[in-house]
């Protein structure tokens, strides 16, 4: 595959891909988390608020890439072609293989919308001065669609974790169909209880899937260096991997059967389908920073005497993280090591924290390096807090009977900052080797 000869064409097409995934992501959060709280929102509301997020994904588009309606309308009919993987739901009939009367307007009624939705928002901004446009933070498209994917990922990590916590991993008993239906035809109104939460994540995980493969593809025509196309590829082999994961987990092997005896669900497979995810994620947060428009600006590495201390410090932390994360979903699964869990946890925690202020108080004066300092330390203390109250809840909770939702919230928004946690530590690892460099005593820089 040959690069795009023109940079402005790969620039646009990165602006689109990041702006349609983009929509399409915060569509499926928003009808996720209704779905979580019905009754409280009514089906009028989640339409009208899927509404306002097309044109407002419009708009924020024009804004941050100065372009107007064509984007926008380009943009609203991506992001309603990738909503066809949740529209099925709707759509598809009492029997597998049916579809409702009139389904088929469905389609190109829902394009149609969110084409003139999305094209509307952009076209309202584009009106707009020049001189209101916010600045990109440095991202360029290509990070900004990364951004998009990793995104998407933490959604289907929050999914993924609700079905552990809510221990719903076995409730659509076959893999790839649901109860014998095509996976994206299952009826809406058969999502109800633990059935919900599996086959939600299922969908959420095709999102992720057809996300990294189109990023990888995208950055394949791009300028960006080989390395760089390399690691998306194998990010989206190790998503495809983590898909068939997660499916062999159900089934124990490669079968179309419905029946419940013919699988042989492996809870080691989720200990490993729940580590891997966190990793895609973090991988996803690594390439959207080597992808960005700061990292490949000409912006040199600056000496500093701390360089190579907090260029130690990094890995060591990363190393410790990946412990707690194998120690922690031991436990999730096995309900094994809670005081191996807890007692690393202090360790990881003081050198997180050790890191975060010193990026902190150290490079005010760097891109980057101060705020994601800041966040790893708030971060480090939130995640105490939610493990304590994640303890208590498990404790306080008989062992028998249906899983409280605020224990399940507590649980899975742990295991949430633990996978935001290991991301910020990547971002500060890599950042630190891209804007510090070692200084000698006499000033000179190490190569």
């Amino acid at each position: 595959m040959r690069a795009s000869a023109d940079p402005n064409r790969a620039e646009r097409r990165g602006q689109l891909l990041a702006l349609g995934f983009g929509i399409s992501t915060a569509m499926w959060a928003l009808a996720y988390a209704s779905r979580l709280a019905a009754p409280l929102v009514p089906p009028w509301l989640l339409f009208a608020l899927l509404l306002v997020c097309l044109a407002l994904g419009g708009w924020l588009g024009a804004r941050a890439s100065g372009r107007g309606l064509e984007l926008g309308a380009a943009a609203g009919a991506l992001a309603s072609l990738l909503n066809l993987l949740i529209l099925g739901s709707v759509i598809g009939g009492d029997v597998p293989g049916a579809l409702r009367k009139g389904a088929l307007l469905w389609v190109p009624a829902s394009v149609l919308l969110g084409i003139l939705l999305a094209g509307a928002g952009a076209w309202v901004a584009a009106r707009r001065s020049a001189a209101s446009r916010r600045p990109s933070a440095g991202l360029g498209a290509d990070g900004a669609f990364a951004s998009v994917a990793a995104a998407a990922t933490l959604l289907l990590l929050a999914a993924g974790g609700l079905v552990t916590s809510k221990e719903a991993g076995l409730a659509v008993v076959d893999w790839p169909n649901s109860y014998g239906f095509n996976m994206f035809l299952y009826p809406l109104a058969r999502m109800t209880g633990g059935v919900f939460y599996e086959h939600a994540h299922r969908l959420l995980g095709s999102l992720v899937g057809l996300c990294t493969l189109v990023l990888a593809l995208h950055l394949q025509f791009s300028r960006q260096r080989r390395a760089l196309k390399t690691l998306a590829w194998l990010i989206v082999a190790a998503v495809l991997l983590q898909g068939l994961l997660g499916g062999l987990r159900v089934t124990g092997r490669f079968t179309l059967s419905q029946s419940a005896t013919d699988m042989a669900p492996s809870t080691w497979l989720a200990v490993l389908h729940g580590v891997f995810g966190q990793l895609c994620f973090a991988l996803l947060l690594g390439l959207q920073a080597m992808a960005s428009g700061r990292w490949n600006s000409s912006l040199a590495a600056e000496p500093r005497p701390s360089a190579q201390s907090d260029r130690q410090l990094g890995p060591l932390l990363l190393g410790a993280l990946l412990v707690q994360l194998v120690l922690g979903a031991l436990l999730r699964h096995f309900a094994w090591g809670m005081v191996w869990h807890v007692s690393f946890a202090m360790l990881v925690a003081l050198l997180a924290v050790a890191l975060g202020v010193r990026h902190w108080g150290l490079y005010g004066d760097l891109p980057w390096l101060r705020p994601l300092g800041r966040g790893l330390t708030l971060l480090v203390g939130l995640q105490l807090l939610l493990g304590t109250g994640a303890l208590i809840a498990v404790n306080a909770t008989p062992a028998a009977g249906d899983i409280p939702w605020w224990e399940a919230m507590l649980a899975t928004l742990h295991q949430l900052t633990g996978a935001l946690i290991l991301g910020t530590a990547l971002l500060i690892a890599l950042w630190d080797r891209r804007l510090l460099a070692p200084a000698t005593p006499q000033g000179e820089t190490d190569p």
